[in-house]
């Protein structure tokens, strides 16, 4: 069973993706921190993260054992991971790697932007997690402060716009819904509600005659 998680950032997926796939028993991508190793490998060589050439080259070498690397969870290398996942020749470069792991036998959990569209587009469970701007923004602001950082809610929120308006209007694989994933709002939802929620849209799919 291979099920796909899209939506925007601080929209809830990711930790949505990693309950879900621990419910069903199924290994877990976050395919943003694919993304998020690029740009950090591109800066580490000293590379501008506008240099195309440069991003391709490195996606091509990306060591997937890098993934847990706690610097690709910073604010900073998010904001450069959208500008490199922009490039369409790294996505291209990255997508035979996704779709192996969701090839995996039995299946697995995918989240990012792209997955229900572009990586597993024959994915047997959809799910578009979305949220206000102004509450993901605000759940954005709670972590950073949590982490002791020093955060500016406006700024945030600028942040947060300016990233959806690249991941929306992009030419490759722009983030949307798929026409076949079932919307999950989580504005007003807690992490166990929209959790609730997100499994009982995925079996209510996967138990539907002829999914």
């Amino acid at each position: 069973m291979i099920i796909a998680i899209d939506g925007p950032a601080a929209s809830g997926k990711g930790t949505l993706a990693k309950r879900i796939a621990a419910e069903f028993g199924l290994p877990c991508l976050d395919t943003g921190l694919l993304y998020r190793a690029v740009a950090r490998d591109v800066g580490a060589r000293g590379f501008k993260l506008e240099d195309c050439w440069a991003a391709l080259a490195l996606s091509r070498s990306l060591n997937p054992q890098t993934l847990d690397d706690d610097g690709l969870r910073s604010p900073g290398t998010g904001e450069a991971a959208s500008i490199v996942a922009s490039m369409p020749m790294v996505r291209a470069s990255l997508l035979d790697y996704q779709r192996a792991f969701a090839a995996q036998p039995g299946g697995a959990v995918l989240d990012g932007r792209d997955i229900g569209t572009v990586v597993c587009p024959k994915a047997d469970a959809k799910i578009f997690v979305t949220a206000r701007a102004e509450v993901r923004a605000w759940r954005r602001f709670a972590e950073r402060q949590g982490m002791g950082l020093a955060v500016n809610y406006d700024g945030i929120l600028d942040d947060i716009r300016r990233r959806d308006a690249r991941d929306e209007g992009r030419e490759s694989a722009p983030m949307m819904a798929a026409p076949d994933a079932d919307l999950l709002d989580t504005s007003d939802l807690d992490i166990e509600a929209a959790f609730v929620a997100a499994v009982g849209l995925i079996k209510r799919k996967v138990s539907r005659p002829g999914a």
